[in-house]
């Protein structure tokens, strides 16, 4: 998961890095209050892709003696950041230039370039969405779209997604203002796309930041490994019955598992031992990701 993470985050830091470079410039040109909130978000894009980039790095750092469950977690940790980035720098402020030239309106020049500018940025936006698009479908595989963005585990791949998505959302809006700007005369609708940009990137960066939230707490395993676990200790003869299972995903490539069970009677300590080693085998072989089991044996042992 984290090659395709990071194919999607590059494509998208090239994308927006190029892009936020002219959309300031138009805005500069040509005074548009959409464009400059334009320029804001691609920058703030461009840095989150940075950030998630560095929360992948730390994220596959050894385990140590301060964190014996390795540093997976930082890549939730970073994808809560970009999410407060969006909110703060691209949203809010987005709404706040709207707000700004809906009190003090100026005229547009040469509406063109900003035309260009935008025409641009659909396209390199266009392909960005299409690898981190691809990169998810590869991912979800026949997980509907909503349960894997729900039950997805990494969560740097639909950041990529619901930025791109966002930022396609955002110039098209744009290019509405300007459009309704030029038939109206009034720069009020200029404005008014501001507002609506900063409005769709609070929304985007209150869902990010809500998923990333809940992977940081820390969410269990997806039911069906859960499911299997128990499966293995059900068609066990040497299990009387299972107390407790819970799993807990350390980061996206990392699950552990603890689990209680009650072992049958009669059992010889090497019997148990052998018991414990084979079924924490088997645990583990249900899925990949699964890295640490940790079986509490009850019963009585002879």
């Amino acid at each position: 998961m984290s090659g395709s993470s990071k194919k999607a985050i590059y494509a998208a830091l090239v994308g927006n890095g190029l892009i936020s470079v002219t959309k300031f410039a138009a805005a500069t040109f040509t005074g548009s209050a959409a464009m400059m909130s334009e320029g804001i978000h691609s920058l703030v894009d461009t840095a989150n892709q940075g950030l998630l980039l560095h929360g992948l790095r730390r994220a596959n750092l050894p385990p140590s003696k301060l964190f014996p469950f390795g540093h997976g977690k930082e890549v939730y940790f970073w994808s809560f950041v970009v999410a407060m980035l969006i909110f703060a720098m691209g949203g809010a402020f987005s709404v706040y230039q709207g707000i700004k030239h809906l009190a003090d309106p100026s005229p547009i020049n040469n509406v063109f370039i900003n035309y260009i500018v935008l025409g641009s940025a659909v396209l390199f936006e266009l392909g960005a969405l299409w690898v981190a698009l691809k990169e998810f479908n590869l991912s979800r595989g026949d997980t509907g779209v909503y349960e894997a963005i729900r039950e997805g585990k990494d969560p740097t791949l639909f950041v990529v997604l619901f930025e791109d998505s966002a930022a396609l959302i955002g110039l098209l809006v744009a290019m509405l203002g300007l459009a309704l700007y030029q038939i109206t005369g009034d720069p009020i609708y200029d404005a008014m796309a501001s507002i609506v940009i900063g409005v769709v990137l609070i929304g985007t960066a209150y869902w990010l930041a809500l998923e990333s939230k809940n992977l940081l707490i820390g969410e269990s395993a997806h039911p069906v490994i859960e499911t299997s676990i128990e499966e293995i200790f059900a068609g066990d003869i040497r299990i009387d019955g299972v107390n407790d299972i819970a799993t807990l995903h350390m980061g996206p490539e990392y699950i552990l598992v603890t689990l209680s069970a009650d072992f049958a009677s009669g059992l010889g300590s090497d019997d148990l031992e052998k018991a414990v080693a084979d079924l924490g085998d088997k645990v583990r072989g249900v899925d990949a990701r699964i890295r640490r089991v940790f079986i509490e044996a009850k019963g009585k042992i002879s």
